[in-house]
C-alpha cells in the first residue's frame, strides 16, 4: 500500500460497450417461474435455473461466476471494483458507494464515472431482468439471473443466437470481462474456459455447495474477439509476465526505485510482497508516476486480473517501507481498500497474481511457501521510530489460504497442535473463520468512516490474548501500545497471528494454545487444534546464552565494512524487541549475509549473517551468532 491520492474505482477504464448496445433478451417461456429450492444446494439450482431461462450452457454460466467470485455472494458486500454476488454486478454509483470509497469522489469523477458503462452492470441487469437494484445486489439468486441475462445479451450481438455449443460463446465471456483491452478480455475468457476444461467444486461463506463437471472437449471460438471492438496493446519487451496474465509496461517515475542488476549483481530475490493499492488501479498507477513516492513491480486490476507492470525485476522498487526488504523483493499492488469498500478479492485477481508468482517463482527461485511470499503488513519495520507506522496492507480479507493453494502450495494440512516445543502453521480458514473487527475513521483512507463501527467479516488471523481465555485482554504489541492492551481494530495487526504464519508452542490449556510471539507468551482459541497444522522440517532459534537476543528490522553491513566514499546506513536494534532466553521462533529462510547497494551499483556484503524470523505478525532479524538453531 503506497498510493497517497484516492480516486473512485476504474474511472479511467474505457468499456466494450456502447450506449443502447444491451440487447434484450426473451426468456425461454417453458423455464418462466422455475422455482428454486431452498438448502446447500440453492445456488447450485439457481444457477440451472438462470442457464435455462436464458439458454446458456451451464457451464458457462458457472465458469464465469467462479472466476467473478468463486461463486461467493460475500453477504452483500461489495468488491475492490464495486462488484457484487456471484456474477459480480458492478454497482459504481454515488449512492451504492455511501461510505465506502465514494466518500473521496469528486465532481469530475463523478461525471468519468456516469459515462462509464462497464461501472454499471448491475442497472443494465435491472433493465434485461426487470429486478430491482437492490435485489440484484443482494439475493444471491437474483444476482445469478442478472448475470445470466447480461451474459445472454452480449452472446445475442456477438452471434445473433446462444447456442447449445458452450465453446461458441467465447466472445460473450470476453465482454462480460468489462476490459476494453484485447489482452484483458482474452485472459479472462482464457481463465473461464480452462475452468470449463478442468471443473470446480467448493462450499461457498454461506454454505453452498456448488460444482460443475470438467469439459475438456471444449472448443473455443476465439475468432468472435473481432466483433468486440477491442483496443490493442503492443507488447513491450520490457514486460515480464508469464503468457497467460494480460500484462502491459509502464513506466514509474525513476526517482521511486534505483536501477540495479539483480540477480545478477549478487543482490538475491527471495521474497514476494502483496499489496493493496488503497486507490483504484488507474490512480495507482498514475501515483507511481509522480517523482518523489514509490512504486511497485506490478499492479493488478480487481475486475479481469489484468496486470501493469511499472519497474523491470532487475531494479528495486520503493514499496515495502524497508529498505532491506526492498532490496531482495518483487511488489505486487491489487487494485483494493484494506479495510473498506473493497472487502473482497475477485477470483480472477486471485488466479492472475497466482500465475505471476508462479512465473517469478521459476525465474528467481523463490519459494512458494508464506515465508517467501508475505504481505505488506508482515514486512520488518526498519527501525524503532518506523514499527508502529508500518503498514498492514492487503489485510484481514486477503484469503491467504485460498491463495497458497493456488499456488500448489497449501499451508493447510490435518489440523491438530503439537507438544510444547514443536512449531505449528496457523490455519483458521478463511469463509468459516468470522472475525468481529472495528472499522475507524483513521483506517479508511476515503475518509467515509465517522466513526468506529464493528463489522463481522471473514478473516484471516487468530485474535492473541495475554491469557488463556475470551476475556482476557488482547496482546499489545509493544512499539504500538507501549505497554497497554491491544485491540479488535482492523488495523491493529500486533494483537493478530495470520494464516500461513508458523510459531513454537509454548504451553496447551485446555481449548487454548499459546505461542512464544514478539518476545511473550500470547494465547488464542484452539480446540482440538481446529486453528492450526503442525509443522515438521522447519528450523527453530532461541538465544545462545542467558541474554536476551536483539531484534533487527534491517541486514546491514557494519559500518566499518563499507568501502570509503560509500555512507553507511544505521544498523540498530528494534529498541521494543528481544528474544528472551528460553523462547523459540521459526526461522523463514537460512541465514543470509547482510548487504546494501547504491545507485552506483556499489553492493557491499558484510561477513556477518542474519536469521529472518517469524517474530510476530511480522519478521524481524537476528544476528546468528546470537542464537542456538535447531530442527523441528
Amino acid at each position: 500500500m503506497l498510493v497517497a491520492r484516492h480516486r473512485l474505482m476504474g474511472l479511467a477504464a474505457a468499456s466494450v460497450l456502447t450506449a443502447g448496445a444491451l440487447t434484450a433478451v426473451v426468456p425461454a417461456t417453458a423455464q418462466a417461474g422455475t422455482a428454486v429450492p431452498s438448502g446447500p444446494d440453492t445456488q447450485q439450482h439457481a444457477f440451472a435455473a438462470a442457464a435455462a431461462k436464458y439458454r446458456i450452457p451451464a457451464e458457462v454460466l458457472l465458469a464465469v461466476a467462479y472466476q467473478e467470485s468463486a461463486w461467493d455472494a460475500h453477504l452483500g458486500q461489495m468488491s475492490t471494483s464495486g462488484g457484487y454476488g456471484p456474477m459480480h454486478l458492478t454497482d459504481v454509483t454515488p449512492a451504492s458507494l455511501a461510505g465506502g470509497p465514494a466518500g473521496a469522489v469528486g465532481r469530475a469523477d463523478l461525471a468519468a464515472m456516469s459515462k462509464d458503462p462497464s461501472l454499471h452492470t448491475l442497472q443494465a441487469a435491472a433493465k434485461l431482468t426487470g429486478l430491482s437494484p437492490a435485489r440484484l445486489r443482494d439475493d444471491p439468486a437474483a444476482n445469478i439471473e442478472g448475470g445470466a441475462a447480461l451474459l445472454a445479451s452480449y452472446q445475442q450481438t456477438v452471434t445473433g443466437g446462444r447456442p447449445s455449443d458452450a465453446g461458441q460463446w467465447y466472445g460473450a465471456v470476453a465482454r462480460y470481462s468489462g476490459s476494453s483491452q484485447k489482452r484483458g478480455a482474452t485472459a479472462f475468457a482464457d481463465r473461464v474456459y480452462a475452468t470449463i476444461r478442468t471443473g470446480a467444486a467448493r462450499t461457498t461463506l454461506d454454505g453452498q455447495r456448488v460444482s460443475m463437471s470438467a469439459d475438456r472437449k471444449v472448443r473455443l471460438a476465439t475468432g468472435q474477439l473481432s466483433t468486440l471492438s477491442l483496443t490493442g496493446v503492443a507488447a513491450s519487451a520490457a514486460t515480464e509476465c508469464p503468457p497467460e496474465v494480460s500484462c502491459t509496461f509502464v513506466p514509474a517515475a525513476s526517482s521511486n526505485g534505483q536501477v540495479s542488476n539483480r540477480p545478477d549483481n549478487g543482490i538475491r530475490i527471495d521474497t514476494i510482497v502483496i499489496h493493496d493499492t488503497e486507490s483504484s488501479y488507474e490512480a495507482a498507477i498514475s501515483t507511481f508516476q509522480n517523482p518523489g513516492g514509490g512504486a511497485a513491480h506490478y499492479v493488478m486490476r480487481s475486475s479481469d486480473g489484468a496486470v501493469t507492470q511499472m519497474v523491470p525485476t532487475k531494479d528495486i522498487a520503493f514499496h515495502a517501507g524497508n529498505y532491506s526488504t526492498n532490496l531482495h523483493s518483487i511488489g505486487i499492488e491489487h487494485e483494493g481498500y484494506a479495510a473498506h469498500g473493497g472487502t473482497w478479492y475477485t477470483e480472477a485477481q486471485y488466479e492472475a497474481t497466482a500465475s505471476l508468482v508462479r512465473y517469478l517463482s521459476d525465474r528467481f527461485g523463490i519459494p512458494l511457501d508464506r515465508e517467501h511470499i508475505i504481505g505488506h503488513d508482515n514486512v520488518a519495520g526498519p527501525n524503532s521510530s518506523l514499527v508502529a507506522g508500518m503498514h498492514w496492507d492487503p489485510g484481514t480479507s486477503w484469503d491467504w489460504e485460498h491463495f497458497m493453494n493456488l499456488l500448489g502450495s497449501p499451508v493447510a494440512g490435518e489440523r491438530g497442535v503439537g507438544p510444547v516445543g514443536s512449531a505449528v502453521t496457523i490455519t483458521p480458514g478463511f469463509t468459516e473463520n468470522q472475525q468481529t473487527v472495528q472499522i475507524c475513521p483513521g483506517d479508511d483512507p476515503t475518509g467515509a468512516t465517522p466513526a468506529c463501527t464493528g463489522q463481522q467479516q471473514s478473516s484471516n488471523f487468530v485474535f492473541l490474548r495475554t491469557a488463556p481465555g475470551d476475556t482476557a485482554p488482547l496482546f499489545g504489541d509493544q512499539a504500538i501500545h507501549k505497554g497497554g492492551a491491544g485491540t479488535d481494530r482492523i488495523s491493529d495487526w500486533g494483537s493478530t497471528a495470520q494464516a500461513g504464519q508458523q510459531f513454537v508452542v509454548a504451553d496447551v490449556d485446555g481449548d487454548w494454545t499459546a505461542i512464544w510471539y514478539s518476545g511473550a507468551k500470547v494465547w488464542f482459541y484452539n480446540p482440538g487444534g481446529v486453528n492450526t497444522t503442525p509443522a515438521y522440517g522447519v528450523t527453530l532459534v532461541s538465544a545462545a546464552g542467558a541474554a536476551s537476543v536483539a531484534v533487527y528490522g534491517s541486514s546491514y553491513p557494519d559500518r566499518a565494512e563499507y568501502p570509503a566514499g560509500l555512507s553507511p546506513s544505521t544498523q540498530a536494534p528494534i529498541s521494543y524487541y528481544t528474544v528472551p532466553a528460553g523462547q523459540a521462533y521459526v526461522a523463514t529462510r537460512p541465514p543470509a549475509n547482510t548487504d546494501d547497494y547504491f545507485t552506483s551499483g556499489a553492493v557491499v556484503t558484510g561477513a556477518k549473517q542474519m536469521y529472518t524470523i517469524q517474530y510476530n505478525h511480522r519478521v524481524a532479524l537476528v544476528y546468528s551468532a546470537d542464537v542456538t538453531a535447531s530442527g523441528s
